[in-house]
């Protein structure tokens, strides 16, 4: 009686355990996906500038002063100041996977930027899987922690 007692709060115990897990993943992953198209929506909505660029403790904004950065439903991204044109790529991807600790994390979406320019290029700075800091129908915030040398990259779009 005992054995089959036990074997059956065990059973009933690891049930328990996979069915959280698997509906934990699927709510998790339609909420990145939620917050994936919205963040989509609000970059196409208009044209950005940024107002903040900081390089491992470095503001380095300057170096953008004066373009305008579209961001293509195409994925396309286009940034001008008048005579001068750099285009590139742009996507938000959700980089979560099951092994993760926590699966409910923005920080899980990367907003990921790519101009196709010399290492030399100020714009190869922007260059990353950005992690998702803040968003708002006029501003959002990257940041990136550099594996290489521990430093915090952060950049701010502001909507024009």
């Amino acid at each position: 009686m005992k054995k089959s007692l036990l074997l059956a709060i065990l059973t009933l115990g690891f049930s328990w355990i996979l069915t959280s897990c698997s509906s934990d993943d699927d709510n998790n992953n339609s909420n990145n996906d939620a917050i994936i198209e919205e963040v989509e929506n609000i970059a196409e909505s208009g044209d950005w500038i940024i107002t903040s660029f900081i390089d491992s403790g470095e503001d380095e904004t300057s170096d953008f002063t004066g373009y305008t950065f579209t961001f293509g439903s195409n994925g396309t991204l286009t940034a001008t100041n008048g005579t001068t044109t750099h285009t590139g790529i742009w996507t938000i991807t959700d980089s979560s996977n099951s092994t993760d600790d926590d699966n409910n994390s923005d920080d899980d979406l990367d907003f990921n930027i790519f101009f196709n320019v010399p290492d030399t290029n100020d714009f190869e700075d922007l260059n990353d899987d950005w992690d998702i800091d803040t968003y708002s129908s006029t501003t959002i915030k990257l940041i990136d922690v550099s594996g290489g040398n521990g430093g915090t990259d952060t950049l701010t779009f502001q909507k024009i």
